[in-house]
């Protein structure tokens, strides 16, 4: 058992594919984690689910496994922070405690002809969320679950039902409380939340025939969200801090001041540029909360969010079975010299940003007989560059430049692509010496609640040890025929 007078944070990482806990020191080290992947269901094309109560269960879990592996007692975790899969949604009965449905995932895209009935009221809709109308938030999933699930409506009218993206379901089920929570930057994914405002709204919960009393009370992102059941996950300790994934990695990665960016490459990539206090709307891209801390003002980010990016190497595995893992791809990609001509669009949910085209669906071009298996991994490897490169020079066509771009992720673990993005950006790419960036933000953010981190600027330090990649090669030609191919992408969907 660790010394007792040693205290730790406990952070609930709960992502798109898998569930993970992590015990953090008060500097950042991880002292131990707990990890499982759980079901991914596809009932029809296009659409994506989860088991949200599976994902409770997994949760616990892991809780348990890494506060085992940690080698910690129940009195030395002094706080939980909370960082979630965002979008997706979860509508459960009150009163049994259980989902009316599975959770609609966040990729997935049965609500696009809800979000299409909305295309000529997408400049009312950015006005008040920062969002644009589309199946990837949470508001028109909500609308699909009432009206597809008998009798969901008049569940609804009773109050029986309540509507939560996974932090808050895992706040209802894990709190001694059964706190009905969220806050800022979870709710400005939804569709339905006010980012001047700061509350819901109720032109948009009835332009969404969406009831106002199915919604979570919203608090500030580093309130006082309860404590956890003892008999649950083994300790009782208050959660602090709760924050969707790519805002805590944000705060993880410290960029704390305006014209700080990151870019988180996971299952999707998500490229966040902190705008400050001033609220800021920028075509092709969203404006999202940040973060609201308690008697501060709130802070705003730009996002560029890239629906399939990792997904497409685990399509490589899972649907292709050309590769047995993503460890191997940055081998394979570097055996040859180039993709040979090849090029991958991994639109397989349509294109979010910039360009947020539903109707896109992925494209291989350039294939030849001469194509080997090491040409379509590279290109899959690429095409996660060519799209974060995108985002940022729509960012800079906006007057948003970049003097760095910060990034984090299981992806960045390969180095060609760290290599490639930086040639293609012509920027340094910064990677952080904090491997686990978004679970460590939430963490940082319930410890300065908690007392046991000073403040924000005791995370900086952490900066020194980052990794810089320089670039070296010019990727000018490459980056046209991608947008050549991109283009031949959208051409083909109309």
């Amino acid at each position: 058992m660790k010394e007792t007078h040693e205290r730790y944070i406990l952070s609930i990482d709960q992502g798109t594919t898998s569930c993970r806990a992590i015990i953090f020191d008060t500097a950042g080290k991880p002292c131990g984690i707990g990890q499982r992947e759980f079901t991914q269901f596809f009932p029809k094309p296009g659409w994506v689910e989860h088991d949200a109560s599976e994902i409770l269960r997994e949760q616990i879990a892991c809780i348990k496994e890494a506060v085992k592996n940690a080698d910690v007692s129940a009195e030395q975790i002094a706080c939980v922070g909370i960082t979630n899969q965002r979008e997706t949604t979860v509508v459960w009965n009150k009163k049994t405690g259980e989902p009316i449905h599975h959770a609609i995932v966040w990729q997935c895209r049965r609500t696009a002809d809800i979000a299409l009935s909305f295309k000529g009221d997408t400049d009312w809709f950015r006005e008040k969320t920062g969002l644009m109308p589309d199946a990837y938030f949470s508001g028109p999933k909500i609308a699909w679950i009432l009206d597809n699930v008998k009798g969901a409506r008049d569940l609804a009218a009773q109050g029986t039902l309540a509507f939560g993206t996974i932090d808050s379901w895992l706040i209802w089920n894990l709190t001694e409380e059964s706190q009905h929570l969220t806050e800022p930057s979870n709710a400005s994914r939804t569709m339905l939340f006010n980012i001047k405002s700061l509350q819901w709204d109720n032109d948009l919960l009835k332009k969404l025939n969406v009831p106002a009393n199915i919604m979570p009370q919203i608090v500030s992102s580093n309130a006082n969200f309860g404590n956890t059941k003892k008999e649950l996950v083994g300790f009782r300790a208050p959660i602090l801090a709760v924050m969707g994934d790519q805002q805590a990695a944000l705060f993880g990665q410290g960029c704390f001041e305006p014209g700080m960016a990151k870019c988180t490459y996971g299952t999707g990539s998500f490229l966040l540029a902190n705008i400050g206090t001033k609220l800021t709307l920028t075509p092709g891209l969203l404006t999202t909360i940040a973060w609201k801390l308690e008697n501060a003002p709130v802070v705003y980010a730009l996002e560029g969010a890239i629906f399939v990016s990792g997904a497409a190497i685990q399509w490589l595995r899972d649907g292709l079975n050309i590769i047995e893992s993503s460890d191997e791809t940055e081998a394979i990609a570097r055996s040859v010299e180039s993709s040979d001509g090849v090029y991958f669009v991994p639109a397989f949910v349509g294109l979010g940003s910039p360009w947020w085209n539903p109707d896109v669906r992925g494209t291989i071009t350039g294939l030849t007989r001469g194509t080997k298996r090491a040409h379509i991994v590279r290109a899959a490897l690429e095409a996660m560059a060519f799209q974060v490169t995108d985002v940022v020079q729509d960012m800079t066509n906006h007057g948003e430049s970049l003097k760095q771009l910060k990034i984090d992720g299981g992806a960045t673990r390969n180095q060609f692509l760290v290599d490639f993005q930086a040639d293609l950006l012509e920027l340094p790419v910064v990677r952080s010496s904090q491997p686990e960036a978004t679970a460590w933000g939430t963490a940082a953010l319930a410890g300065i609640t908690c007392g046991i981190i000073k403040n924000k600027e005791e995370l900086l330090p952490l900066d020194a040890k980052n990794d810089v990649t320089m670039p070296q090669n010019n990727r000018e030609r490459e980056y046209k025929v991608w947008q050549q191919s991109l283009k031949a992408a959208i051409v083909a969907a109309e």
